[in-house]
């Protein structure tokens, strides 16, 4: 019973290996005959091609190697032992299998593993292979098969008690021999599958069959020869890359269409009621630009991650970013700094090839050589208009975007190249600015730096690699990158490179390093030109192409740079982006407790907030002014009008008439005179004298408003600033002087006052203006002659020695106009002769040109008194004059004029009045507008006039508070993106 129980376990357990076998032979595809020809005998398919034959031969076979040594009789097997022969068989099939499987597995397969390893460091990145290779299903299957057989193998095999006779140590030797190769070979087998599995199926299929076939002994014959497969291989992966880049923009190209039409199509959906969803790098461009508003002097060091380009001058920084963007958007020079502020560049994919200021509306098409220059022209105006007050280099962040099909999303920022020797243009703190400028970027803990090397010019001569390693020495952050390789391949040594680019030059550290060309020296060169120019280089560059190759493809080309900037930028995003939310939120909370500290019952308000407030205050103050009465503006107007003609009709008109002798003449030379002044300078001055009144009352009302219990005098340098450049910029009408002019001329002709009471206005207004002329005349002569004696006894004061001679001059000038009262405005040679001889016997020497300043005065006071006194003998000589007109005995010729012009003045005031109501009040409205729009615009300006704690603190408060929502919005957009 136990050996009819032991039978039918040995056959269960052949049919089990028989089975498993068989599955072995039916999971390997057509990639793996090679390996089923090599299990020979052992194998499903063999053994069903042989029949019979086959298993006899292999039965006498196993007897020749096995048995052989003690004869072909040795072993009989009895026909009731068949199951055991099968046992046998399979043995022998299994002890086969260690030879071809385990020989090639440990011995070439370790080898050719150490190589693999080599060379697939050096392959560019196949992520984008894997949905074109296998997942390692077939692998996997047949690891789980084979680990099936070792241990059915393990279980079946007993050894017949007759092969005791050979030694039972020896048989416990080869099953301990078998087991630990069997557990390597599948080891080696799961290890080899998945390796492979990451490259192309005819890649797999080469490197697996040689890994399972080689030993030990051929590994070490066939060394050379998988060395040139591997270079081989290399340039094999390297043109699959280039085709496949190539076919990729060719596809992008074709679908472009199809994606403008779609995007045309969802924007004239009709969403008003809905917001745009914006792109996740535009959000966080928004983020970076509210900083670089909020943080210009470099105060607050902000830790966002972004991509700072830092290189040597004309290192080649500026072409990497073009390459990158894949536009030549950048203004070039022939070795002149061309990049004078940092240039914020967003890159975000989009159908469309376009670029943008971040402060304009306008959009440049890429794809056209008119909007690449118009670009490269504004950007470089931008870079000149940044730069103020004799500096070479500025601050100032100017902020673009671009965006087109393929470009990889990130934010870079160009600064200025760093220098070592300053020209005779340059700026002297420019090389500290720069350094500063540069420091100050890298610094940051999160910013990605994109390291430039010239690779045409020697290492050792590079500025930018010190400074790096002062900001990064560990390089966790830095991506080293060498330009213009074609000229390096040429120049420098092979070796060189290889060490540049495998970071042994250097004592800087990088997380990677790439090497790049940029362009063949030619300014019009386009990008597309430039890439292609790349990709022929390194397919045919010696530096890739030697046997022992100093470039890993992934190192190489824009492209793959690119790729690698994008992965790394967002790594550092999503890993940083909350801490920084959160330190933000702690500024605001700051912020918030110090404004309700110092301002408990006050809004925050800020600039813009305060400056639209006090702009509404000024307008309402313009309006104000056409509600002053009609009264008013004439009695301003006509005070304005005298004090502007006073001076012209005194000097001009009625001094002159009026000591010109006699009644005839006066009237003449009082017609012609007024008759010039109209055609020529009175309406003109009456225009003047109308926009001072409209000054003057304007300041009156914002002088008024001041005393207001609402008024606040933040807004007092503003308001005061507008009127002044409004009053600067308004010139009244053209057509108003004419129709002055007209008015005037029509005034002046009437010569007879109507009635008493415009006369007695007339005498009163004569009156009025010479005693003011009088007190003008007397000012002058005190000047001129000193205190009198009470003033110089109170106040302890003394006459000069001009005084004196002064004071001795006059009394001899009053002696003349005693003898004569109606004295002529000058003096006669004989007077200023009698005058000097009276001084000489005082000692007292004078010249005739001294004699005649003292007369003018003198006489001029003398005249005016006179003037009263006829005004005061007309005041009630109107019924003489209204019988005899200008014949009347009295002589009022001078009570007629001043009529005259107090009719002139009085028609002018009204019609001035009429001008400012209806035209010149609207005029300067509008103007005050403008200023208000262009003062709104300059923010610098805003700055100057708005200023104070209260400004300051609150403008801190909105901008920490809008960039820390806008962080936050990013973040819920960033993690819905994951």
């Amino acid at each position: 019973m136990l050996r009819v129980t032991k039978h039918i376990a040995q056959r269960d357990a052949t049919k089990r290996v028989t089975y498993l076998c068989h599955k072995i032979v039916v999971s390997s595809n057509s990639n793996y005959s090679t390996l089923n020809h090599r299990f020979g005998g052992g194998s499903y398919h063999r053994q069903q091609q042989h029949g019979s034959n086959g298993q006899g031969s292999g039965g006498q076979h196993f007897r020749s190697d096995f048995l052989a040594p003690h004869g072909p009789k040795a072993w009989t097997i009895p026909p009731n032992r068949g199951y055991g022969m099968v046992v046998v068989r399979i043995l022998r099939g299994a002890l086969k299998l260690r030879y071809l499987l385990l020989g090639g597995a440990i011995g070439g397969g370790m080898t050719l593993n150490k190589k693999y390893e080599d060379w697939k460091d050096g392959l560019p990145d196949l992520k984008w292979l894997e949905e074109a290779l296998p997942q390692g299903e077939k692998w996997s299957q047949f690891s789980k098969t084979l680990m099936e057989i070792g241990g059915a193998v393990k279980d079946v095999i007993e050894i017949d008690p007759r092969l005791k006779q050979l030694g039972e140590d020896k048989v416990n030797e080869w099953r301990q021999w078998f087991d630990n190769r069997l557990d390597d070979a599948i080891e080696a087998a799961d290890y080899q599958g998945v390796a492979i599995v990451e490259s192309k199926d005819d890649i797999k299929s080469k490197t697996t069959v040689a890994a399972l076939s080689l030993s030990q002994d051929e590994s070490r014959k066939k060394y050379d020869n998988l060395q040139s497969q591997v270079e081989t291989l290399q340039t094999e992966i390297m043109n699959v890359q280039i085709k496949y880049q190539k076919e990729l923009e060719k596809m992008e190209k074709e679908n472009r269409e199809l994606r403008q039409q779609f995007l045309i199509l969802k924007q004239n959906k009709k969403t008003s009621t809905k917001k745009i969803k914006k792109s996740l790098i535009d959000m966080y461009s928004e983020v970076l630009d509210e900083l670089s508003g909020y943080d210009t002097s470099y105060s607050m060091a902000d830790h966002l991650p972004r991509v700072v380009v830092v290189g040597d001058q004309s290192s080649g920084k500026t072409s990497v970013l073009e390459s990158i963007a894949k536009a030549r958007i950048f203004p070039r020079g022939s070795g002149e700094m061309m990049t004078r502020a940092p240039v914020k560049v967003t890159l975000a994919e989009g159908p469309y090839h376009v670029a943008q200021f971040r402060d304009s509306d306008r959009e440049y098409d890429l794809t056209k050589e008119s909007d690449l220059s118009e670009l490269r022209r504004e950007v470089e105006f931008r870079m000149r208009a940044s730069v103020r007050g004799g500096k070479t280099v500025s601050n100032e962040v100017i902020s673009m975007t671009v965006k087109g099909p393929g470009l990889q999303r990130m934010v870079l920022v160009d600064l200025p190249g760093i220098i070592s020797t300053m020209t005779v243009d340059m700026a002297s703190d420019t090389k500290d600015s720069i350094h500063q400028m540069t420091k100050h970027y890298m610094s940051n803990p999160n910013a990605i730096i994109l390291c430039i090397q010239d690779g045409s010019v020697d290492a050792e001569r590079s500025n930018v690699t010190d400074l790096v390693m002062q900001c990064d020495p560990l390089g966790r952050r830095t991506i080293f990158v060498l330009t213009k390789v074609d000229l390096a391949e040429e120049l420098a040594d092979p070796d060189r490179i290889r060490k540049i680019l495998s970071g042994k030059l250097f004592p800087m550290k990088a997380l990677g390093y790439y090497a790049v060309v940029t362009g063949r020296g030619r300014k019009d060169d386009s990008i597309d030109a430039i890439r292609q120019y790349e990709e022929d280089f390194f397919k045919n560059s010696k530096l890739f192409h030697r046997r022992r190759g100093v470039i890993m493809p992934h190192q190489v080309t824009s492209r793959n740079l690119s790729l690698a900037v994008s992965d790394r930028f967002w790594k550092m995003v999503r890993e940083t982006i909350e801490q920084q939310a959160d330190a933000f939120k702690a500024t605001r909370f700051n912020l918030e407790t110090e404004w309700k500290n110092n301002f408990p019952r006050l809004r925050e308000s800020g600039r813009d907030e305060l400056f639209d407030k006090a702009k509404g205050e000024i307008l309402d103050e313009v309006v104000t002014l056409s509600q002053i009465s009609a009264k008013k503006w004439e009695e301003a107007l006509n005070d304005s009008l005298w004090d502007k003609l006073s001076n012209y009709v005194f000097e001009n008109i009625y001094l002159p008439a009026a000591q010109s002798g006699s009644q005839n003449s006066f009237n003449t030379m009082v017609d012609i005179k007024l008759r010039q002044w109209a055609e020529q300078a009175l309406p003109a001055k009456s225009v003047e004298a109308g926009w001072e009144t409209l000054q003057k009352e304007f300041i009156a009302l914002m002088e008024k408003a001041k005393k207001s219990p609402d008024h606040d005098n933040i807004f007092d340098n503003l308001k005061a600033a507008v009127v002044d450049e409004s009053i600067r910029r308004h010139t009244w009408e053209d057509k108003a002087i004419d129709m002055l002019r007209v008015i005037q001329l029509n005034t002046l002709e009437d010569r007879f006052v109507h009635d008493k009471s415009e006369w007695d206005q007339a005498v009163k207004f004569l009156e009025t203006s010479v005693k003011a002329k009088l007190a003008q005349t007397e000012e002058t002569l005190n000047e001129m002659f000193g205190p009198g004696q009470f003033t110089r006894l109170t106040h302890w004061k003394s006459l000069t020695e001009d005084q004196n001679k002064r004071r001795h001059v006059k009394t001899e000038l009053d002696k003349i106009l005693r003898n004569d009262d109606k004295h002529i405005p000058t003096l006669s040679y004989d007077e200023l002769t009698t005058v000097r001889k009276n001084l000489q016997r005082e000692n007292i020497e004078v010249d005739t040109d001294y004699i005649r300043q003292t007369w003018f005065p003198v006489y001029r006071r003398h005249f005016l008194k006179q003037a009263l006194h006829r005004a005061s003998d007309c005041r009630k000589a109107y019924y003489l004059y209204s019988q005899q007109g200008a014949e009347c005995d009295i002589n009022c010729n001078d009570v007629v004029l001043f009529w005259r012009i107090q009719q002139v003045i009085r028609v002018t005031a009204n019609a001035l009045r009429q001008q400012v109501i209806n035209r010149e009040a609207r005029r300067l409205d509008k103007e005050i507008k403008e200023v208000l729009d262009e003062f709104s615009e300059d923010e610098e300006k805003k700055s100057h006039l708005l200023t104070g704690k209260r400004v300051t603190l609150a403008e801190e408060l909105i901008k920490v508070r809008q960039i820390q929502e806008k962080l936050e919005e990013f973040i819920n957009s960033l993690n819905q993106e994951k």
